[in-house]
């Protein structure tokens, strides 16, 4: 038969597949998100997070430790408080647990890039992501707080805060917070279209930070929407962003892809937590190689756009970079 051109060509053995592969993927851009919690001596598993762990900051450098001789970029920490209040005032407190946990990790993995989660919902009581009006959230009143929380994580040791409240306006008041306190070289990555989404149900039993009453649809975004996320998206450049963050990532590589076309900043995304306890809960049944669909979702993100992957696999997916199975 004459074909001039037969793109088997290029797929002819391992060597040449690896020398023509379009996406390419690096240990320095994962990201792994870790629960610090009160206590002394605690490492608990997570139930409904197979193999994650929550870390009180006495246990945290045995896994950091572990994240940074994997080549692991980096960690952004999440704090689960003993006390809780109707304002979430544990989220800005000096020595409250997510501080104390930057300032551990900065102490004991100095090479490990640090991110704050800037939200509310792990500290107050009710369980939402603000300051309550009644039974609905003020947006302007929860900023003050969110930039409190952002500068409190950046004084105790995190080199970049991630705003995911979805609150309008967070990343200018962010913004501004820093800047006046002399942190103007701390960059934020923003969630900028973060989905309502079923997919968080673990990490609400991880964190501990389910609401009490309603849902958060009034502030996170209906994932039947693409224009307003990228809206969402454009929004937060203007305020300021310095990445980009979707959320979830694997059932949204279209608004990766989007967003990737539309802005010229980093773009991060982010593998949450019922995407992990998915793959763990089949691959344990004997269903799917956990390996082969932890590569290919992985892959799947970059392809679409993402520079930053943030995912519960990151030491994982770091050995299989090493081993010449994604990269």
């Amino acid at each position: 038969m004459d074909l001039r051109y037969r793109p088997r060509r290029l797929r002819s053995s391992a060597r040449l597949r690896k020398m023509v592969r379009e996406t390419r993927v690096d240990k320095s851009s994962l990201i792994y998100p870790m629960f610090v919690t009160e206590g002394t001596n605690v490492k608990e598993e997570i139930p409904s997070m197979a193999g994650q762990y929550r870390y009180s900051v006495d246990r945290m450098e045995e896994k950091l430790t572990e994240l940074a001789e994997a080549g692991v970029g980096g960690v952004m920490l999440f704090g689960i408080p003993d006390h809780k209040d109707e304002i979430g005032s544990g989220a800005y407190a000096e020595d409250g647990i997510v501080q104390k946990g930057f300032r551990k990790a900065k102490e004991v993995c100095p090479e490990l890039y640090l991110i704050g989660d800037v939200c509310m919902c792990e500290y107050t009581s009710h369980g939402h992501c603000g300051i309550l009006h009644g039974h609905d959230v003020d947006n302007d009143k929860t900023l003050d707080s969110l930039a409190k929380i952002a500068l409190s994580q950046v004084q105790a040791g995190a080199d970049m805060v991630a705003p995911s409240d979805m609150m309008d306006g967070r990343v200018g008041a962010i913004r501004e917070m820093l800047d006046s306190n002399g942190f103007t070289n701390t960059p934020i990555m923003a969630y900028s279209a973060k989905f309502a989404s079923a997919f968080y149900g673990p990490f609400r039993d991880a964190a501990d930070s389910a609401p009490a009453f309603g849902d958060r649809r009034s502030y996170q975004m209906d994932f039947h929407n693409r224009r307003e996320a990228l809206r969402e998206v454009l929004l937060d450049v203007d305020e300021g962003a310095d990445i980009i963050m979707i959320k979830p990532a694997m059932a949204y590589g279209d608004l990766i892809r989007e967003t990737r076309d539309a802005i010229d900043l980093p773009v991060a995304a982010y593998s949450v937590s019922g995407e992990y306890s998915m793959v763990k809960t089949t691959a344990a049944a004997g269903f799917l190689d956990e390996a082969s669909i932890v590569c290919e979702m992985a892959a799947c993100a970059y392809r679409a756009g993402t520079d930053i992957y943030i995912t519960y696999f990151a030491k994982e997916l770091a050995r299989y970079m090493d081993e010449g199975r994604l990269g």
